[in-house]
């Protein structure tokens, strides 16, 4: 073959390889939400596009085979011509040369493109892979079928899944996004929040029992309404001769039209008759299931119980939605409910705060699976029921017990630790009585 028509032949297998890279590379990395959204919209190039990447290894073998077949003939027509005209060394100059020429234009140059503008390349290449995918079919099929045996050989099963869910994809989408700046806080913690409804059981979220707002309802009836028309909250469980005893909750706007239907005669009323009947759902339900529902029965609210049916907790459909969209912040820019920032950099925290809420609202990993309030992880962590004063070290935090209620703590302050501080779990003793 004449010298000048190798080169040529050369530099077309050049150009040919850098195709073969760049659009293994592009087709990869392209983004299938954006594919996606194209597709519905009729892009014709965008649905073949998503044709080919759903074949994704016979498209990556296609590729890989195209490049090697070019790449490989001008290595040996660039040495069988080197040979010819240099002798042996031409074996030398031509690894050397055809080396630099297919690293530098067949395999970084084109791959770096399509890095920097996946779905533009795709897009703009996908007719012409498709063409060659159809070509190199029964090769690539025949070259599958060898590897997927010489892989059962060695006990490679190539039917196993990955083991990462599609909600830890997306979480993970999303918190990259973040860390690049594409996402903002609040946005990513709002998709976290709709992503672990599924995860939540109403157990984590519900307002326990110690704290929830009941009312008796054997009580006299006038200073039964003045304690709910006194109250925050417009749906009070009301119970009768012991607390667990839940007969129905009273709702206000109820209370309201008796009221006025009564005259203003605050002793006509009877608040058990136009309480709604309560609603019991298990303390393993899920925040999804529990959300959906809420909206088939068009009700907010429903007390949670264990399996033993006694009530644990009450939870309304505003504590879901708070999973999802945050505490909403008062005027105090508190950074959310029970937690307090104090000037040294140190946090006031009630004991009843989850842990999911601390984590959200200071970016902290604190684990929740051992226990679901940050009084909980302490009590966890120290394997016992520390006294006010006593302090702990773990995960990267020092924790002090301020305040105890029996055998609940009550409030604690959390102070963030150097990296010298930081260490195993252990406990403090309490300082002598007098003590400084």
């Amino acid at each position: 073959m004449p010298s000048w028509l190798a080169v040529i032949f050369i530099f077309f297998a050049l150009i040919a390889a850098a195709f073969f890279a760049g659009a293994e590379t592009a087709l990869t990395a392209a983004s299938r939400a954006r594919l996606r959204a194209l597709e519905t919209a009729g892009d014709a190039r965008a649905a073949l596009v998503a044709r080919l990447v759903a074949t994704r290894s016979r498209l990556i073998s296609a590729m890989l085979l195209g490049g090697q077949l070019v790449t490989i003939g001008a290595s040996a027509l660039a040495t069988n011509q080197l040979v010819s005209t240099l002798g042996e060394r031409g074996v030398v100059y031509a690894t050397g040369i055809m080396t630099a020429l297919i690293v530098v234009f067949g395999e970084v140059l084109p791959k770096t493109i399509a890095i920097a503008y996946p779905d533009r390349v795709s897009l703009l290449i996908a007719p012409a892979v498709s063409f060659f995918v159809t070509v190199f079919g029964p090769i690539v099929s025949a070259v599958e079928a060898l590897v997927r045996v010489m892989l059962r050989l060695f006990g490679v099963n190539l039917t196993i899944r990955s083991s990462v869910s599609v909600y830890d994809e997306l979480r993970g989408a999303v918190d990259i996004l973040h860390s690049e700046g594409g996402v903002a806080r609040d946005e990513r913690d709002m998709f976290g929040g709709l992503l672990e409804l599924s995860e939540v059981t109403v157990a984590d979220v519900m307002v326990h029992r110690t704290n929830m707002r009941t009312l008796d309802a054997d009580l006299p009836p006038d200073e039964l309404v003045r304690e709910a028309l006194a109250s925050p909250y417009t749906r009070l469980p009301l119970w009768r001769g012991e607390p667990d005893n839940i007969i129905g909750v009273l709702h206000a706007k109820d209370l309201f039209r008796a009221y006025a239907a009564a005259g203003g005669a605050a002793s006509r009323i009877d608040a058990a008759k136009i309480a709604l009947e309560p609603w019991f759902v298990p303390e393993a339900t899920t925040l999804s299931d529990q959300l959906k529902a809420f909206l088939g029965r068009k009700i907010h609210s429903a007390l949670v119980v264990d399996e033993y049916g006694v009530v644990l907790g009450l939870l309304t459909l505003e504590d879901i939605i708070e999973e999802i969209v945050g505490d909403i912040k008062d005027e105090h820019d508190v950074l959310a409910q029970g937690v307090r920032q104090q000037a040294d950099g140190s946090l006031i925290v009630d004991g009843s705060v989850t842990i999911r809420d601390l984590n959200r609202a200071m970016e902290w990993n604190l684990p929740d699976d051992e226990a679901a309030t940050v009084a909980g992880l302490v009590i966890h962590e120290a394997r016992a029921i520390p006294e006010p004063k006593q302090t702990f070290s773990f995960h990267g935090l020092r924790f002090e017990v301020l305040r105890r209620q029996k055998n609940r703590i009550a409030t604690l302050r959390i102070i963030p630790l150097t990296p010298r501080e930081g260490g195993p779990p252990k406990a403090e003793a309490p300082p002598p009585p007098g003590g400084v």
